[in-house]
């Protein structure tokens, strides 16, 4: 299945238009981008924005620590760095000031033990923040479309519902890329999010407002959504933990836009944070009734786990060649499981990663159950009202009048290009199935896979025009439908984050959440920006 010679000089092309505007837009960041004294925000000095979620949730039941303090203390820091990062477009400090002196009253009652409070609230009095594509009642919920930046949500969608159930306080909402579908976070309405650790360096998308917004220490926990690496792609770019769940198990209901048809069962919402022993809690609360299909109780041990590795995908043409950096990083990572747990680990060699893209693809032209053709995303850029012409909106782009991002609409540009045919979905359908038949019969119940995040660190703003492939990286484990957790490993010589995928077989989440937390044990998990 070698790529035909149309299809190369089609991608020659397509990358030429890429790096060209990429400079336009490197270009307008140099001449006319925010100026900032540091290229990272200062150090965090306040040890309640050093505390876990589940360490805070417990200082605040065993009345320790007030609850308004800890808003307090995460309110002074976003008003000190949100204004260089962007990550949080929209605050909601006095409803949360509000919630956390109610708690605060709560607890002076001395109504009930710690046990019952735990059982409750598990999350109570932590602060939040919510991906502003997810509903949080009065607030926007747009997902950066300029004909959705009316849209005020009414309610709350269901986890951020479950979250707040549970007792966690929401800030304020987060950045995300236009509708979602991009891994830079960037649009008309509130802009573009910036890298704690460089400035000048991107945060990932979809989620990239809730992945700066967390490395920041602005918020403790997040939520995201994935349907290609909008969880993984920030958490690693920003040095944090995401989980992308099994799918099925999380309700993704209230989200703009929420997939439909076929790509429903891709879309995954899961929990986005600093600390590795918030993921399983915040999972289970945020999965409601469908937490049964998880085992997230069972112990795991982990030395008698069978991990399996892979450095790259293979050598796909599409794709850039991974960094030396996150090759070595993976390989100390090997080498500790080997020597020092005592673990079995395997280098494996899967062919058909090499066609992740394609893969990728061919679950997003997937038919609905019904023979109904996918959501045309130039149909969403006009909101299923306004026809939008995207050779028009180009020319409009170079003049600086369209209303929407370049990617959004290079995107529309290339949608009837890049969705397969009958033929070319059937082909890549059978590839996908076996590759899936290969990776679970590999690692069963008791296996894991690590594999790169990402070919590259975070790279600087609009660069991914000039490489739009490389989110296959994630994108193939959701065409794969298993559960991925997202680990950072420190950084590297010039201060970037460094992280690594844990994937497992079908609903053995459990299985990538502990090794996350033990990853974070022996690497140090997320580390403060400008310490470096």
């Amino acid at each position: 299945m070698a790529p035909s010679f149309t299809a190369r000089i089609q991608l020659f092309l397509l990358r030429a238009l890429g790096f060209l505007i990429g400079l336009v837009g490197r270009a307008a960041l140099v001449l006319g981008g925010p100026k900032f004294a540091s290229k990272t925000p200062r150090p965090v000095t306040e040890p309640l924005l050093l505390l876990s979620g589940m360490q805070l949730a417990k200082l605040i039941r065993q009345r320790k620590v007030k609850c308004i303090d800890v808003v307090q203390a995460y309110i002074n820091i976003i008003k000190d760095v949100n204004p260089m990062i962007n990550g949080i477009v929209k605050y909601r400090f006095e409803e949360a000031m509000k919630e956390a002196h109610a708690v605060d009253q709560k607890l002076a009652e001395k109504q009930e033990d710690e046990a019952t409070l735990e059982n409750k609230w598990p999350f109570l009095g932590v602060p939040l923040t919510v991906k502003e594509a997810f509903q949080l009642q009065g607030m926007p919920n747009s997902s950066g479309l300029m004909n959705h930046r009316d849209a005020i949500a009414k309610t709350d969608a269901t986890v951020v519902a479950l979250l707040k159930g549970a007792g966690a306080i929401p800030l304020g909402i987060t950045n995300c890329s236009e509708l979602c579908m991009w891994y830079e976070s960037s649009n008309k309405i509130y802009g573009q999010s910036n890298n704690p650790y460089d400035l000048q360096h991107i945060v990932g998308g979809s989620s990239g407002g809730e992945g700066c917004t967390l490395a920041a220490a602005c918020s403790v926990i997040g939520m995201g959504s994935d349907i290609g690496g909008s969880i993984r792609m920030p958490a690693f770019f920003n040095g944090i933990f995401g989980h992308k769940p099994s799918p099925g198990v999380v309700p993704n209901k209230g989200q703009f836009p929420l997939a439909v048809g076929a790509q429903q069962l891709f879309l995954c919402t899961g929990p986005m944070c600093r600390y590795a022993e918030d993921l399983a809690p915040m999972l289970k609360v945020m999965a409601g009734p469908g937490i049964k299909r998880l085992k997230l109780d069972t112990k795991v041990h982990l030395k008698d786990l069978k991990f399996y590795w892979m450095e790259h995908d293979g050598g796909s043409f599409l794709m850039s060649k991974v960094d030396q950096d996150l090759i070595m990083t993976q390989k100390k990572v090997v080498v500790h499981l080997e020597t020092i747990l005592g673990a079995s680990v395997q280098h494996v060699k899967l062919k058909k990663m090499k066609y992740s893209f394609q893969l990728w693809i061919a679950m997003m032209s997937a038919k609905g159950h019904d023979g109904k053709e996918p959501v045309k995303f130039v149909d969403l850029l006009g909101d299923h009202g306004k026809h939008v012409n995207p050779l028009w909106e180009l020319i409009k782009w170079c003049l600086g009048l369209s209303v929407y991002t370049i990617p959004s609409i290079g995107l529309a540009l290339l949608e009837e290009k890049l969705r397969y045919s009958n033929e070319k979905y059937q082909k890549f359908k059978a590839v996908e199935e076996s590759l899936r038949k290969e990776l679970v019969d590999m690692l069963g119940d008791d296996g894991v896979f690590l594999y790169p995040s990402h070919p590259t660190v975070a790279p600087k703003h609009h660069v991914p025009l000039t490489r739009p492939f490389n989110f296959a990286y994630t994108g193939v484990f959701s065409a794969l439908c298993l559960p991925v957790t997202q680990c950072p490993l420190g950084l590297n010589a010039k201060g970037l984050p460094l992280g690594i995928q844990v994937v497992a077989g079908p609903f053995n989440d459990h299985l990538t959440l502990a090794v996350a937390q033990y990853l974070e044990k022996t690497f140090g998990g997320w580390v403060c920006p400008g310490k470096f």
